[in-house]
């Protein structure tokens, strides 16, 4: 590689380099205001009464599928495996970003 080559890979090295807690994480950019209601709108949604009760009707289908032997346990398991994730996403980012800052 040549120099001039090296340059805009050294410069994103750099950029990645920097310490996260330098950033503002807990600041919204200006004018995000409805772009954020949506968001927290469509997390209400995905998260609410509504989508708990069809995770909870899957995870018995599914379980009961798997007992029954109408569908592979790899399968069943990932389903499960997904539920969970999609319901412990807010704990699984915050977790993230509790480690990344370094806050407790």
């Amino acid at each position: 590689m040549t120099n001039t080559h090296r340059l805009p890979l050294i410069a994103a090295l750099a950029c990645a380099a920097t310490p996260a807690a330098a950033q503002n994480v807990g600041a919204n950019p200006a004018g995000s205001g409805p772009l954020i209601a949506a968001l927290e709108w469509l997390q209400g949604t995905l998260l609410g009464n509504v989508a708990t009760t069809a995770a909870v009707i899957a995870v018995a289908v599914v379980g009961l599928m798997m007992l029954t032997g109408r569908i592979d346990w790899r399968r069943g398991v990932t389903v499960i495996l997904g539920a969970f994730i999609i319901f412990g996403a807010v704990a699984i980012v915050s977790g993230i970003r509790s480690v990344a800052t370094g806050v407790q």
